[in-house]
C-alpha cells in the first residue's frame, strides 16, 4: 500500500481505536503529524499518559517548550491495551525516557506486543520497545544516538527512513514522518500480526 492508496481510502482505519502513549517533552511534530494521518484515515484516537501528566501534556519544538498543550484522555494503569487496536509511541528525548521509567507505561506497551497488535515508534520512542522486552530479534531503526541501546537489546539496527517488522514500525526522526505515517497507517489497517511478540 502506498501513501496514495491511503489518501484514496479515508476510512481505512474507521474501525480502529489507536492509543498514543505520551507524556511531557514529546517531540511535537512526532505527535501532531501521525495524529493527523490517523485521523485522516478515520481512526479513533486516545491520548494515554502517566499520572504525573494526567490532564494535559506539553511538547518540545525547535529546542524549547511548545506553547501548545494536548489534552490527556486517560492514564495507565486505568487504560488497558485490550481496549485498543494499535499503539503509537512518539519520540523526543524526555518523553520516552520518563515513560520507560514508569512500570505501568512499560506494561501497557508490553501488552500490545503480547497480543500481536501493531506498534509504531519514532525517534527515541523505540526505547519503550526495548524496555518492554520486544526488541530482541527485530529489525528496527531509531534516532541514531540510541542505536547501541537497540543492538544491546538484540535488535538488528538499520539506518533507513522507516522499517517494518511483523507489525512493528520504526523511524529515525521528524524528517521521516511522511514515510512513517504511511507505513503506520498500513500496518494499523492490517491489524493483529501473528509474529508480533514481547
Amino acid at each position: 500500500m502506498t501513501a496514495l492508496d491511503i489518501n484514496q481510502q479515508p476510512s481505512i482505519l474507521s474501525d480502529r481505536h489507536v492509543a498514543i502513549l505520551v507524556t511531557n517533552g514529546f517531540e511535537e511534530s512526532e505527535l501532531i503529524s501521525p495524529l493527523a494521518a490517523l485521523k485522516a484515515a478515520g481512526a479513533t484516537i486516545s491520548i494515554v499518559s502517566i499520572e504525573t501528566s494526567a490532564d494535559a501534556i506539553r511538547g518540545w519544538s525547535d529546542g524549547t517548550w511548545s506553547e501548545n498543550t494536548v489534552t490527556v484522555d486517560g492514564t495507565v494503569p486505568n487504560m488497558k491495551a485490550d481496549s485498543f487496536d494499535a499503539l503509537l509511541l512518539p519520540g523526543g528525548v524526555m518523553n520516552p525516557d520518563m515513560l520507560r521509567a514508569n512500570a505501568d507505561a512499560v506494561s501497557f506497551v508490553r501488552d500490545f506486543f503480547s497480543a500481536g497488535k501493531p506498534v509504531a515508534a519514532i525517534c527515541h520512542g523505540p526505547w519503550l520497545v526495548v524496555e518492554a522486552g520486544a526488541a530482541s530479534g527485530r529489525r528496527m531503526t531509531s534516532y541514531p544516538s540510541i542505536r547501541t541501546d537497540m543492538t544491546n537489546a538484540g535488535a538488528t539496527w538499520v539506518d533507513e527512513a522507516v522499517v517494518t517488522d511483523n507489525g512493528l514500525v520504526t523511524s529515525r526522526s521528524p524528517k521521516d514522518l511522511k514515510d512513517f505515517n504511511a507505513k503506520m497507517v498500513e500496518e494499523f489497517a492490517e491489524g493483529v500480526h501473528a509474529q508480533q511478540h514481547a
